[in-house]
């Protein structure tokens, strides 16, 4: 059976950049964020279902992102409705993704809210992406289209960093992508049981 590592961060922390690190020395690595992608999609496990709550959020046979946010900021029960749909899909999801790859000696599970969620309950052990707040704010702002309002919005609905930090079993900071990959491959390595505990 393989140890699951739940990966976590909040928004411009460098979880993509850390995941990929991870992928590039063998590790699966599941993505919430891809698997709520999958399920949106033409043929996604989540279309029906959401159609039948909402018929104008799909679109050619996919979930239109836009008119979900309509919805949801139209009508206040909406994301609850949504949620119940696609949290048990994606929780499968998961699951069938740790089962296929129960031979490995490690799986990664990218999950955004991971302690928001208590997703950290159903893992075996926690990792925390990490950077200085003004790093963070940089990376952020550097996006098409984000705003500082926009910023500030997602930070509300995320735990702070120093709380996520304290709860970890494990913290990476990102600051230079050598270091982050040095970071990775050590700990790859302290998990799968080919170093010593430090």
């Amino acid at each position: 059976m393989s140890l699951v590592l739940g990966l976590t961060g909040s928004i411009g922390m460098g979880k993509s950049t850390t995941t990929g690190f991870f992928r590039d020395a063998s590790v699966p690595v599941w993505d919430a964020d891809a698997a709520v992608h999958a399920l949106y999609e033409q043929g996604g496990a989540a279309v029906a279902p959401i159609g039948a709550l909402h018929p104008a959020a799909v679109k050619d046979g996919a979930i239109d992102r836009a008119a979900l946010r309509a919805w949801i900021a139209a009508d206040a029960t909406a994301l609850t409705q949504i949620e119940s749909v696609v949290h048990p899909l994606v929780g499968q999801s998961r699951a069938d993704f740790i089962r296929e790859n129960s031979d490995k000696p490690l799986v990664v599970v990218d999950v955004p809210l991971l302690f928001e969620t208590g997703g950290d309950r159903g893992v075996d052990v926690t990792l925390v992406v990490s950077a200085p707040a003004e790093v963070q704010r940089a990376r952020v702002l550097a996006r098409p289209g984000m705003t500082e309002a926009h910023f500030q919005t997602i930070l509300s609905k995320q735990m702070p960093d120093a709380e996520k930090r304290a709860r970890a079993d494990h913290v990476i900071e990102t600051l230079t992508l050598e270091q982050t990959r040095a970071d990775v491959v050590d700990l790859v390595a302290k998990l799968t049981g080919k170093l010593p505990d430090a």
